[in-house]
């Protein structure tokens, strides 16, 4: 459903008297969530007289964040991968390579595309039955697609799932090989020319059916090739016999899979083999050849069946996406219960065989702000006019070009910012005005304008800050199930690195008892460092009013033995008791320093440790000038993103 026809009715709840208000608008992308689109009067604001901040100057393009998830699917999902193989979707990390689909004139084709990010969140689920007996459990605002476009799967008020609806995809996935000893030996067999007569001369496969040989022949010994081939093979030898025949005489050309030999005993068993696993197929008049169907969804089954070293020659890029012709047959209402999604380059991947459709612009979700209630989430005020306001003020000759701050009060590469796509008119406006800025986020859309931040950096002083708190997933899942995981805001520190530009660390909130230990800050340190970040600062859980309150509903669901503790670290307070931070402050810095991320601060600069307390101050990167950031301490009270 487009955008513009999204328009909120007039007895929709909007925002009261706001000034410049354009529209109010929905979209199913943004399930419960009001965008209130205005025409701002100012976007660049001055930071209060007497603030500590390293800053006079911020730019919001936002009030207000986006940050839930609404399309997911059950862990065990199998997810096409770009080879032809499948893995589960709870498995799946941010830089696989998958298979999505892109519309190529008038046709939808397959491509190769990456994971850009991937998360876990709890809510109802339905399952999902096929005619073939496929079964996927997916929520009720996950998407697939159908003959007549994308359907959700519940939904009075939009396009929605029923029994009879044919929905498109590559057929159901089949369950890979194992690698049993009769597998290998079956493998063995194909791959040795002859089938094992002629001294064990491999054929000249790839490097991929080199090495799979060479360890099962290290494991099982040159006799697992027998003289002769088996009477009675099982199927596990079937399949082994046609990954290893195909890495060493297979061919596929226009879709066709096409295996050649020139031993009659050995085509004989292709057959058999082939046959076994219902497989249609024939063989070339001069029986030199076996000769596979070339439908897509038979060439696949084939690929995960058997599963040859060398399956990127099966590869389904550029493939067109055949008819719909899977039909749903029930949809069943289930109980609430973990479930999870991932980000793509095409905004799509293929689960157990249906085109599906990933979280609207996932890559550019932030974070759970643990202070921000139902109205921070579900009313968004976007200022469509910020970057042609801000190069207005940046044009005046008495813009004196101060260091301008983003994302000190809601990050600018929220969810919004995927449609709204405000940031690099913002960017080039201050590059243009030679302004130097930063921008501190918790999302990983920042990756998007990286070439247009390493651009701006060549011609002002640029300033980049990611916040990171743990390594631990099970923690990550629990206390933040909406945000992007570690693993990928190191990806985005890395590549931000590649590039050249700068990137400061928060290692923030350190959780006391849960992510303090010394051997988890080391190993998360280890990580950044490696990312390439610039420097780093630890900061200790901050509990400012709203946030505290829901802290402490989710320590007592979840670690309710560590409540007296945190009730004495924190008492009425916001901060964790000074005794407490200076353990953690003595705790970090030879870590900091042992992994080369200790700030390099002038002689008469504070010498203060990198965290661990309100006096902490800036990672070198995260300011537009990493000599000045050590002198600056980090104002937690100002800073809602952290």
């Amino acid at each position: 459903m487009r955008w513009d026809e999204q328009r909120v009715d007039r007895d929709e709840p909007a925002l009261l008297g706001l000034s410049g208000l354009i529209r109010s608008v929905r979209s199913p992308e943004f399930n419960g969530v009001v965008f209130h689109e205005v025409r701002a009067k100012s976007v660049l604001n001055r930071v209060p007289g007497g603030s500590p901040m390293p800053f006079s100057w911020t730019v919001n393009p936002y009030r207000g964040c986006t940050h839930a998830c609404v399309y997911c699917l059950a862990g065990e999902t199998p997810i096409l991968l770009a080879d032809g193989g499948t893995k589960p979707l709870a498995r799946l990390e941010v830089g696989d390579d998958i298979v999505g689909t892109r519309v190529v004139g008038a046709e939808r084709r397959y491509v190769r595309t990456k994971v850009l990010a991937h998360w876990r969140t709890s809510k109802r689920a339905y399952r999902i039955t096929l005619h073939d007996g496929t079964e996927i459990v997916a929520s009720g605002d996950h998407r697939f697609l159908a003959a007549d476009g994308w359907r959700y799967v519940t939904g009075a008020m939009r396009p929605h799932l029923t029994v009879g609806v044919r929905l498109v995809g590559t057929g159901s996935f089949a369950l890979p090989p194992e690698e049993t000893e009769g597998y290998q030996r079956g493998y063995l067999c194909g791959m040795v020319q002859g089938g094992g007569m002629e001294g064990f001369r491999v054929a000249l496969a790839g490097a991929e059916g080199i090495d799979r040989t060479e360890r099962y022949l290290s494991e099982l010994g040159t006799s697992a090739v027998p003289e002769e081939l088996p009477l009675a093979p099982g199927l596990d030898w079937h399949k082994g016999l046609l990954a290893g025949i195909f890495d060493a005489r297979g061919s596929v050309r226009d879709g066709v899979i096409r295996i050649f030999t020139r031993d009659h005993r050995l085509l004989d068993a292709i057959g058999l083999a082939l046959k076994e696993l219902h497989f249609d197929h024939h063989v070339t008049e001069d029986r030199r050849a076996v000769v596979l169907t070339a439908e897509l969804g038979e060439r696949l089954r084939f690929r995960q069946t058997v599963d040859p070293a060398t399956a990127d020659r099966l590869a389904l890029d550029g493939e067109l996406v055949p008819a719909a012709d899977r039909t749903v047959t029930r949809i069943e209402r289930l109980e609430s219960r973990g479930l999870y999604d991932i980000t793509t380059g095409t905004g799509d991947f293929v689960a157990d065989g249906i085109v599906s459709h990933n979280c609207f612009a996932r890559n550019t979700h932030t974070y759970l702000d643990l202070d921000s209630g139902h109205d921070f989430d579900s009313q968004v005020v976007v200022k469509v006019n910020a970057a042609e306001l801000l190069r207005a003020k940046l044009s005046s000759p008495r813009w004196t070009r101060e260091h301008v701050a983003m994302g000190t009060n809601t990050d600018p590469y929220q969810r919004a910012e995927g449609r709204y796509q405000l940031m690099p008119g913002i960017i080039k406006a201050l590059a243009d005005n030679s302004t130097p800025f930063s921008i501190l986020t918790k999302g990983t859309t920042m990756s998007r304008d990286i070439p247009l931040l390493a651009e701006a950096a060549k011609r002002v002083p640029v300033g980049l800050g990611v916040s990171i708190a743990l390594l631990d997933k099970e923690i990550h899942h629990t206390l933040e199930p909406g945000t992007p995981s570690p693993q990928a805001r190191l990806e985005l520190v890395r590549r931000l690195a590649d590039a050249g530009l700068p990137c400061g660390v928060f290692i923030a909130p350190v959780l006391p008892g849960l992510t303090d230990s010394a051997e988890q800050l080391d190993d998360l340190l280890a990580a950044i460092a490696a990312a390439g970040a610039t420097g780093v600062t630890v900061l200790a859980l901050h509990l400012r009013p709203g946030a505290k309150e829901w802290f402490a509903g989710w320590l007592k669901r979840e670690h309710p033995q560590l409540v007296p503790g945190y009730r004495e670290l924190y008492g009425t307070g916001s901060y964790a008791d000074r005794r407490y931070r200076r353990r953690l402050a003595a705790l970090v810095e030879p870590l900091v320093r042992k992994h080369g991320l200790a700030p390099k601060v002038a002689r008469d600069a504070p010498s203060g440790v990198p965290g661990a307390d309100q006096d902490a101050t800036w990672p070198a990167g995260a300011l537009p000038v990493d000599a000045v950031a050590p002198a600056h301490r980090v104002d937690q009270e100002q800073l809602t993103l952290l």
